[in-house]
C-alpha cells in the first residue's frame, strides 16, 4: 500500500517523545508533572449550571459557525479587550484553536505563489500544528529562529525579499510558546507593514493573551485597526483554554476579513466539527465574564513571582511577560529532562522537542520548557527540586 511522503520527516509529537524518554525509568521522587500547558485552577463556577441547563441540545445538531449569542459574545469580548468593534459575521467559532490553526491554513493559502511553490513562516521553536498545516498544502515551511538575539520572537523582516515573495502565510504566537515573549505594538506594525509589500497573510496565535504579567499584551486587532490595516491581512486565533481554564471545552474562535471568512465557513461546512450546543452555551458565559479570568491571572503572577525569586540570580534566565512557561537555558534539554526526572521524579519537556534543526542547530536544544499550571505549593517544590538538581 502507498502512503503519502508529505509526513515521512515529522517527528512524534512532544509528549509521545518525552514518554519514550522518560517512562522506562522510575521517578527519582514523587513525580511532579510540568510538562503538558493544561491549565489546573478551578474552572469558571457557572459551567455546570450552564451545561447542565442545556443538556438537551445533545440531541441536535450545532450551528456551524457559533450560535448567534455566542458570536456576539465573542464580539462583545473583543470590543471590550481591544476597543475594535467586529461585526459577529467576522468571527468563526472554533472546535478548539488547533482545528482552526490548522484549516485556515488549507482555506487561504494558495496552491502557488508568484509561479512558485509557497511559503509559510513560523518562528523556532513553535506550536507544531504550524508545519503541519503547511506540509498539508504542500507550502515550504521555513523555520525563523525565535531566540534571544531576536527577543524570542521571529525577525521576518530579516528574510531575503525573494523569499519572502513566496510567503502566503505568517504564524506568530503571542505571547510565545514556550518563551512567553509579548509581540509589541511596533513588532505588529511592522509586521502588518510586511505582509502588505509581500502580499501575504499573518495568522496570530493569541491564545495566552489573557495571562500576562503587568499589563495585557497588545493584540493584532487592534494595531491592525490604528494602523488602518487591510482585513485580509489577519487572523486572529483565540481560545478559552488558557483564559478559562476549560482545555476540555474544545472552545475557541477565530477572526478574519470577510473574504477570508467566507472561505473558512465553506471549508468547514464540508469538513468541520463545532463544539455541541451546550459547551457553546458555556462558551457564551465564559466570553461573557471576566472576574473569572483575573482570579486565575492572580494565581499565574503569584507563580511568576515565586519564579523570579527561584531563579532571579541564575545566568541567563528570563522571566515571561505571558503565558504560563518557564523557557529555562540549560546545557541539554533531553539530558537535563532525564536528570530531573530519575533524580527528583520532576517531569519536564526537552526544548528541542519544540523545534526543528536548522542548518543542524535546533534552538531549543539548550532549553527546557516548564509549565506553571499546578498549585502553587507544588509548582514550588517542583521549581525548588529543579533548581537545586539542575543549577545546584
Amino acid at each position: 500500500m502507498a502512503f503519502p511522503e508529505r509526513f515521512s520527516n515529522l517527528p512524534d509529537y512532544a509528549f509521545p517523545r518525552l514518554r519514550k524518554l522518560l517512562d522506562h525509568l522510575p521517578p527519582g521522587g514523587a513525580p511532579v508533572a510540568m510538562t503538558i500547558g493544561e491549565p489546573k485552577h478551578a474552572m469558571p463556577d457557572f459551567v455546570g449550571s450552564i451545561l447542565a441547563a442545556n443538556l438537551d441540545g445533545f440531541s441536535v445538531y450545532p450551528p456551524n459557525d457559533g450560535t448567534p449569542e455566542l458570536l456576539a459574545a465573542i464580539s462583545g469580548w473583543v470590543q471590550r479587550r481591544y476597543g475594535v468593534a467586529l461585526g459577529a459575521d467576522r468571527f468563526m467559532v472554533l472546535n478548539g484553536t488547533r482545528e482552526g490553526l490548522f484549516n485556515a491554513c488549507i482555506a487561504l493559502c494558495p496552491e502557488t505563489k508568484n509561479g512558485k511553490q509557497p511559503v509559510v513562516l513560523m518562528p523556532n521553536p513553535f506550536y507544531q500544528v504550524y508545519a503541519v498545516a503547511a506540509l498539508t498544502v504542500g507550502a515550504e515551511p521555513v523555520y525563523v529562529p525565535a531566540t534571544a538575539a531576536t527577543g524570542h520572537l521571529p525577525d521576518f523582516a530579516g528574510l531575503s525579499a525573494d523569499l519572502l515573495d513566496r510567503v502566503t502565510v505568517a504564524y506568530i504566537c503571542s505571547p510565545a510558546n514556550p518563551q512567553g515573549a509579548v509581540a509589541s505594538r511596533d513588532y505588529w506594525t511592522t509586521l502588518l507593514a510586511l505582509a502588505e509589500k509581500h502580499d501575504f497573510q499573518i495568522f496570530a496565535d493569541e491564545c495566552y493573551s489573557e495571562i500576562w504579567r503587568n499589563s495585557p499584551p497588545p493584540g493584532i486587532l487592534e494595531v491592525a485597526a490604528e494602523v488602518g490595516a487591510d482585513p485580509e491581512r489577519v487572523l486572529a486565533f483565540h481560545s478559552l483554554s488558557k483564559r478559562s481554564n476549560l482545555p476540555g471545552l474544545r472552545s475557541g474562535f477565530v477572526a478574519a476579513g470577510p473574504q477570508s471568512m467566507e472561505r473558512l465557513r465553506k471549508l468547514r461546512a464540508f469538513a468541520g466539527a463545532p463544539p455541541p450546543l451546550p459547551l457553546q452555551r458555556v462558551a457564551e458565559a465564559a466570553w461573557s465574564d471576566e472576574a473569572h479570568v483575573a482570579a486565575s491571572r492572580a494565581l499565574y503572577q503569584e507563580k511568576f513571582a515565586l519564579a523570579d525569586r527561584t531563579f532571579g540570580g541564575m545566568q541567563g534566565y528570563q522571566s515571561p511577560e505571558g503565558g504560563f512557561f518557564l523557557w529555562l537555558p540549560v546545557e541539554d534539554g533531553e539530558a537535563a529532562a532525564l536528570k530531573l526526572w530519575t533524580e527528583t521524579g520532576v517531569r519536564v519537556l526537552p526544548g528541542a522537542y519544540l523545534s526543528r534543526d536548522v542548518g543542524g542547530q535546533n534552538p531549543g536544544k539548550p532549553y527546557i520548557r516548564v509549565a506553571l499550571v499546578a498549585p502553587k505549593d507544588e509548582t514550588e517544590r517542583g521549581l525548588t527540586k529543579l533548581r537545586d538538581c539542575i543549577y545546584g
